[in-house]
């Protein structure tokens, strides 16, 4: 899967909280050329991340996994932390992004997008 439903994104924002939301992108890439179409949405998209707040944690290059399935290993991860939810939904609604968001779909084979939040120790 490469994108969410409606169902699925009208629950994450119901669930909003107000707090800030960390999301993991697991990207696998398409071999002709996903790669390169990836990083060419990411000059589209990069002036978006900072118009809404939000950051890129880190970004890197799966490597050969530890511990995996057979078909669990990531061309790259990255984390993004957004300040809200309804921030990361004003950029996706965003004129521009609306423009880029397809180079990001032709790059990807499959891709896991994965809210979390911060654990507090108990």
């Amino acid at each position: 899967m490469i994108a969410f439903t409606p169902a699925d994104f009208e629950r994450f924002l119901r669930e909003d909280d107000g707090a800030p939301v960390v999301m993991l992108n697991l990207l696998r890439f398409r071999p002709d050329g996903g790669r390169q179409r990836y990083l060419e949405y990411l000059q589209m998209a990069g002036p978006l991340v900072a118009r809404y707040g939000a950051e890129i944690l880190y970004a890197g290059d799966g490597m050969v996994p530890l511990a995996a399935e057979p078909g669990q290993a990531w061309d790259t991860v990255a984390l993004v932390r957004y300040p809200s939810r309804r921030a990361f939904a004003n950029m996706l609604a965003d004129p521009a992004y609306a423009l880029a968001d397809p180079v990001r779909m032709s790059a990807l084979s499959e891709a896991v997008l994965q809210p979390t939040r911060g654990i507090s120790p108990a």
